[in-house]
């Protein structure tokens, strides 16, 4: 479908701009957000009249945005959520999770400008896009941790993830060494049970063959006298 733009639509151009789109992208998202009309004779005489006026909205409107923009660019929010041991997140951070926590510090944000490129599912700190108006946008910062300690972590440039990493071979490691120092200890003893055995053994045998030579020169003796 071939519209006209009566704002500037990223990707796509800028107010007055005759470009072609898809239909269900046109139907959906552009004509009913007041973003386009049709490109047609009769849209493209009442744009044209209305140009000025329809260009100084959206000065003012970008004005606004630039004030607003004061308020919003670069804010920080924590968002605690529950995580595996490799830093999945049990869910993900929603565009709601991220408007409220902005809200909380009086950003005055919609969801609807909130820009997610990709779903987050992992702790860590991530820039997320905020549109304020077609032509101004500012970046803040999600720290999504494990606790607020894991987040101050994350603030000072650690990355948890690998933190959690590093911990638990060090763990798998320490455990190895004390496995092999037991396996050591156990076998110490049981060399020295067999020595002891051994000595035991040897002291029955010399103790038998004393007994032996023993009874063979009691023997001897009793037949001397006969």
């Amino acid at each position: 479908m071939e519209i006209i733009l009566l704002e500037r639509v990223e990707k796509l151009g800028h107010i007055g701009d005759v470009v072609t789109v898809k239909d269900g992208y046109a139907r959906n998202f552009l004509l009913p957000n007041k973003k386009a009309l049709r490109s047609n004779a009769a849209n493209r005489k009442v744009f044209e009249a209305n140009r000025a006026k329809i260009e100084a909205d959206n000065a003012n409107r970008r004005t606004d945005a630039e004030t607003h923009a004061t308020l919003v660019e670069g804010k920080q929010i924590i968002l605690i959520r529950a995580a595996s041991n490799t830093g999945q997140l049990y869910g993900s951070v929603s565009v709601n999770d991220i408007a409220t926590g902005l809200n909380a510090q009086d950003a005055k944000v919609t969801k609807a400008m909130i820009i997610l490129e990709r779903p987050i599912k992992t702790l860590g700190v991530f820039d997320v896009k905020v549109i304020l108006h077609p032509e101004v946008s500012v970046t803040v910062t999600v720290n999504v941790a494990r606790s607020d300690d894991e987040a101050e972590l994350q603030k000072s440039g650690v990355n948890v993830i690998d933190q959690m990493f590093e911990d638990d071979q060090a763990e798998l490691a320490s455990q190895a060494i004390e496995m092999a120092e037991a396996r050591e200890a156990a076998a110490d003893e049981a060399d020295e049970a067999d020595a002891a055995r051994i000595e035991k053994l040897k002291a029955e045998q010399a103790a038998a063959k004393a007994a032996a030579a023993e009874s063979e020169g009691l023997s001897a003796g009793d037949s001397d006298e006969a």
